[in-house]
């Protein structure tokens, strides 16, 4: 009885662990995502091999999203060509990457105009606390559910090119 006890009980945890995925980590062995195009006014973020759509995702965008971001604090996400430099494991956001904004033109604006252009934006999860924020509510950056996120880290390499369009 023990014996059949403990091996109906390895059974359940094997099932357990093959059914759910904790880690936050994901391989991806498809297709290389060769650009993101994110478009503004319809909430939606497309990854593609050429042009062939691999995923596509609903994303939340900062708080106010109509129009490109200029300065620091205005609550926008960027528009333009932009790619991704960097990577965050350990974000406050679950996962996430970041995007190249600002370019080199965009700083000297905001300067101009003595002001600052902002930064850090990024495509990253909601952690659980900004579930029920809503549709737009992040500093700029673009917002996915975490699920998602952990997919997108996996697919998308730095370097890739993301055209974000109003």
């Amino acid at each position: 009885m023990n014996r059949r006890t403990l091996l109906l009980g390895g059974c359940a945890l094997a099932t357990l662990a093959a059914c759910g995925d904790s880690s936050k980590f994901k391989s991806y062995n498809g297709p290389a995502v060769t650009q993101i195009q994110l478009f503004k006014s319809q909430r939606m973020m497309y990854l593609l091999h050429g042009d062939k759509v691999l995923e596509s995702y609903k994303v939340g965008l900062g708080g106010d999203p109509v129009g490109p971001k200029q300065f620091e604090g205005d609550g926008k996400t960027p528009e333009g060509l932009y790619y991704i430099n960097r990577r965050n494991p350990n974000s406050a956001y679950y996962l996430s990457i970041g995007i190249s904004y600002p370019n080199p033109q965009q700083v000297a604006f905001a300067e101009s105009q003595g002001k600052k252009p902002g930064g850090d934006i990024f495509i990253h999860g909601r952690d659980g606390k900004n579930k029920g924020k809503g549709r737009d509510w992040t500093a700029g950056c673009i917002a996915v559910k975490d699920k998602e996120i952990r997919d997108i880290y996996a697919m998308v390499r730095d370097g890739t090119p993301i055209f974000i369009f109003p």
